[in-house]
Order: C-alpha cells, then sequence, then structure tokens
C-alpha cells in the first residue's frame, strides 16, 4: 500500500461511526473496550471527561466495559475525582512494581495495557477543555469493521486560532519534519503526536513504549514495522481544545522526540550510536540578572515490549 493509496483507505470520518452500531459489532465479535485516561494533575478537567463517558457509553450505549484512568501520582485532586465518578483508578507504580519505577504518560500507556482487561484500548488525553464523546465510537470504528486495522490515531482542527488541519507547534517543527526525511511512508498521518488513539491491545503490548513526549512519534514507528502501512488508520473527529504547553517547554519535547527518532535509525543502522545517545538539551535562562545554562535531560527512557517481561493480567 502505498502512502497517497493509505491516506484515501485508511483516513475516516469520526461522525461516520453510530456508536449504537458499534457497540453491537463489538458485542457480536466478543470483544471488549477498555477506555483509559493517562492522567497527571488534571483535576479541572478529568471530571466533565469522565462523567461524560460514563452517562453516555456505559449508562445509555454498552460500549464502555472498563473506564479508568492511569495516574502518574497526581498531587492534586485527580484520582479522588475519578474514583468518585466511577472510574477505575490505577496508580502507575502499582503496576509490575518489579520491574522499577517509571513517569510520565508513556509510562501511563505501556502500564494501562497491563493492568486493562478489554481486547480493544482508547486513549484519552486527560486535559481536553471541550471533550466530545464522540471521540470514542469515532477512534474505534475502523478496528471494529476491519480486522486489518490495528491502530488508529485521532486528528482534529485545534482551537489555537489557527485555520486549517495542521498538528500542534511541536508537530510542524520537529515531528513532521523528521517523518519526511526519514519514515516518509508516514507522512499522511495529518496529526502524528496527537494523545488520542485506539488499538488492539494484543498488538501494543507486541512493541516497546518510550516514555514522556516520545511516545506517540515510538509508537507510530514501532507499529508501522509491526503491522504495516495497512494496519494503521487515522480519523477526523472534528475539534479540540486542550490545556498548552508554554512556548518555553516546546524545545525540550522537540529535543526528547528527537532523540527518540535518533534512536530508531541507529537500531536501523542509519544514524551513529553517539547521536542516539545524547540527551541532554541545554538552553539560557535568566537568572539574578544575568544568564545561566539550564541542562535537561530529555533522552528518553523506554520500556520493553509488554509480551516480553510480563503475562498479559
Amino acid at each position: 500500500m502505498t502512502r497517497e493509496e493509505w491516506l484515501r483507505q485508511r483516513s475516516f470520518r469520526g461522525a461516520e461511526f453510530d456508536a449504537e452500531r458499534i457497540a453491537a459489532q463489538l458485542a457480536a465479535q466478543g470483544r471488549s473496550l477498555s477506555v483509559c485516561l493517562p492522567t497527571l494533575n488534571v483535576a479541572g478537567t478529568v471530571g466533565p471527561i469522565l462523567s461524560t463517558l460514563r452517562e453516555r457509553f456505559v449508562r445509555e450505549v454498552p460500549l464502555i466495559g472498563e473506564l479508568a484512568i492511569v495516574d502518574s501520582r497526581s498531587t492534586d485532586a485527580t484520582a479522588r475525582i475519578a474514583r468518585e465518578l466511577g472510574a477505575r483508578v490505577i496508580q502507575d507504580h502499582e503496576v509490575l512494581p518489579e520491574l522499577g519505577p517509571g513517569r510520565g504518560k508513556g509510562e501511563a500507556m505501556w502500564k494501562s495495557l497491563q493492568a486493562l482487561r478489554g481486547d480493544i484500548v482508547v486513549w484519552i488525553d486527560g486535559d481536553i477543555v471541550d471533550f466530545d464523546p464522540a471521540f470514542v465510537p469515532g477512534l474505534v470504528g475502523p478496528l471494529a469493521d476491519d480486522p486489518a486495522i490495528a491502530y488508529v490515531k485521532a486528528f482534529y482542527r485545534r482551537s489555537l486560532g489557527e485555520a486549517g488541519d495542521g498538528g500542534g507547534r511541536v508537530t510542524e517543527i520537529c515531528a513532521r519534519p523528521l517523518i519526511n526525511l526519514f519514515y516518509p511512508e508516514l507522512a499522511g498521518f495529518v496529526q502524528p503526536l496527537s494523545g488520542e488513539a485506539a488499538g488492539r491491545r494484543d498488538v501494543l503490548r507486541r512493541v516497546p513504549f518510550f516514555g514522556g513526549y516520545a511516545v506517540e512519534m515510538g509508537l507510530l514507528i514501532d507499529l508501522h514495522r509491526e503491522v504495516g502501512l495497512e494496519g494503521l488508520a487515522q480519523v477526523d473527529l472534528g475539534r479540540r481544545a486542550h490545556v498548552n504547553q508554554p512556548t518555553r517547554e516546546l524545545g525540550a519535547m522537540a529535543a526528547g522526540i528527537a532523540s527518540a527518532v535518533l534512536r530508531r535509525l541507529s537500531q536501523e543502522g542509519r544514524a551513529p550510536g553517539e547521536l542516539a545517545a545524547a540527551g541532554e538539551y541545554v538552553m539560557p535562562s535568566r537568572h539574578n540578572g544575568g544568564l545561566v545554562l539550564e541542562a535537561r535531560d530529555v533522552a528518553p527512557r523506554e520500556r520493553p515490549a509488554l509480551d516480553r517481561v510480563a503475562p498479559p493480567g
């Protein structure tokens, strides 16, 4: 499948998928659905997301079999709010503790594949401020309709004062150039770093996970290697707004993503190992009327494919 064919055949509109039909299909297939929010200090937004999902797709339509958060030890009321709304609350450090500690979104997503029970897993960011429950059937629909599809990414129009279907700032200045240079077969993804995605749990357990902001890019690269372009899809979910990172943080995010790509290129024999090992991000910062160099470790931590280290939970 060429990338042009993929763009035509594997790009969907979320509005095309009816929740009642998808729920009936999954039931007929004997498949269950888990919806998971990786969370860290999102008390201001997690409540409306969970309450909307429970009302629409647990009570009204029996689509979601398990609604959960995997929390990275939030210090606010995130876990309490989720528990009060009937969601299953999983602390990431309590899952596979024998494998050592980790932290961040990638860690939460990786741990979710061990802790959750659904055959299909949907990940929803916990910081969305205009959440539309139609995200869930939109993401699950391609998986229910086509057994050849293993992973679905969301794209949407971002409420950042920009027109069109572009990605976020880090996508356009970092991820998309890297994809075009080194993984051009993935160039059809509108928003490769989008936080909303769905996949078959058994397939997701076969690939490694980067921690932090590199997780989305790493999954695209590794799942493409695992299931081919025809096993990947994207769905237009309309419009989305979320809590934006400060501009100063974007460079570190981009550096972490670039480090992950360099690591994969090194493993493929296309980049020197010393480049893949680099992980320090240095920038000047004002301090006491002068300038100092602020160094941050942005080298992404990596978890192995779950099937290599633990039996399914």
